[in-house]
């Protein structure tokens, strides 16, 4: 038996502001042309001139941006995504990009951003009982976590399928509960303006290849560290293995429910042959589809430094190669992190001013926003995933509010600054 998670929590500091009048609105002009919704889902060979400004100029200009002043280490050399970029969590300062704002297929790390959208929506503990239609209209080859007709599942178990097995077909029932899968589009769509992630065009809410669904490095970023606010997406997206319900059987007379494993198939969080697990992940999400090829975005915090990084569909064909590179980009930003000038920053939401980014969310960001709850907030999501057999990376659960703000000449100044909650360093794994 594993030994106990030990928690280390690092503060933050914090300057909280109350902004109500302020609308952080990115320029029409700074934003690429939005995607056409008949064109092909395949991507180009190459990136288009008229990619968004969105964080800066340099940002929206094709080849690697990065400032390799003296002392800042020098980028690996084999890195082959058509597009990546590394960033300070919480600064929002973008360490280094490569085509940062390309359009291209995002596949299933676009379920962050459904998970940004739909979570807050539903308690964790409520049932539901999946009927045929709930099920329909998923692409031929979806991803599945194993979801049957007739069964009961929790919320949390569809997230847990979502999260770790990718599963399209959880995503679906998810998307009936919340109204539709038309409806959770829609809302997607505006949620991802409110992120200012102006790259993004949602088609399906699982992120299976269809024409005209893009989205960048840059936006899936920002939908990483508008989810990572939340305690219960921070929850489900460090879970490495849970328990899940299985099909209901008769034994002896009596109706008799099983459950199978399952394993995130986050290589850097659950290890694989090739791929160890990399010090101090705390998630993100993975993808892989025909058109969209390998795509990952990961959050680890390491010295206490948080970052993320995305990439998108490395040209070379090896085992696992979104991940090494991912690692690769990770290890230099850690090493550059404080010495290396930015070449952009990630934008604050429109509604960063607000106690939360998340439409339907709470200030503590739990979803369902039931602030009725004598549950102990602290300790909600830790304690269900030890009652159901689930191992994943401890996570500080107290949120962090309010948004940094600079008083320079009488004006008002909003820093890039948007701080994450706490994330714990992984425990040593034997």
């Amino acid at each position: 038996m594993p030994a106990p998670q030990q928690t280390i929590r690092r503060p933050l500091l914090v300057l909280s502001a109350a902004l109500s009048s302020l609308a952080l609105t990115a320029p029409v002009a700074l934003a690429a042309p939005s995607p056409t919704p008949t064109s092909s889902a395949s991507p180009t060979a190459t990136p288009p001139a008229d990619m968004s400004s969105v964080g800066g100029t340099r940002l929206g200009q094709a080849g690697t941006q990065v400032n390799l002043t003296s002392g800042v280490p020098v980028l690996p050399k084999d890195l082959t995504a058509r597009s990546w970029i590394v960033t300070d969590a919480e600064s929002g300062d973008v360490l280094a990009s490569h085509n940062a704002h390309w359009r291209l297929p995002p596949a299933s790390t676009l379920k962050m951003l459904f998970a940004d959208t739909v979570l807050p929506t539903f308690p964790s503990t409520t049932e539901h009982k999946v009927v045929p239609s709930d099920l329909a209209g998923m692409g031929e080859g979806s991803s599945l976590v194993g979801i049957k007709e007739g069964e009961s599942y929790t919320v949390r178990d569809l997230w847990l399928g979502v999260f770790l097995r990718s599963g399209n077909d959880a995503v679906h029932v998810l998307s009936h509960m919340y109204g539709g899968v038309d409806k959770t589009v829609a809302d997607m769509n505006a949620h991802a303006q409110d992120l200012q992630a102006l790259d993004t065009h949602v088609v399906t809410p699982d992120g299976y290849d269809e024409p005209g669904q893009v989205s960048s490095a840059y936006d899936l970023t920002l939908f990483a560290r508008s989810g990572l606010q939340k305690k219960d997406f921070r929850a489900y997206c460090s879970t490495v293995s849970a328990k899940f319900p299985g099909e209901t059987t008769t034994k002896k007379g009596k109706s008799v429910r099983g459950t199978f494993d399952i394993r995130n198939t986050n290589r850097l969080l659950s290890g694989d042959s090739d791929v160890s697990v990399y010090p101090g992940i705390a998630g993100v999400k993975n993808g892989n589809t025909t058109n969209a090829g390998a795509t990952f975005t990961g959050v680890a915090e390491r010295g206490g430094k948080v970052l993320l990084v995305t990439v998108m569909n490395p040209e070379k064909d090896e085992h696992n190669e979104v991940y090494k590179e991912a690692a690769k980009i990770l290890d230099w930003g850690f090493q550059a992190d404080g010495k290396v000038q930015p070449v952009g920053e990630l934008v604050a939401p429109k509604n960063a001013a607000q106690a939360s980014a998340q439409p339907g969310g709470t200030a503590t960001g739990e979803a369902g926003g039931d602030t009725s709850s004598k549950r102990p907030a602290a300790s909600s999501s830790a304690s269900a995933a030890e009652e159901n057999g689930s191992s994943g990376v401890g996570i500080a659960l107290a949120i962090i509010g309010g948004l940094l703000v600079l008083l320079a000449g009488g004006v008002f100044l909003v820093n890039r600054r948007w701080p994450l909650p706490d994330l714990v360093r992984r425990r040593p794994r034997p």
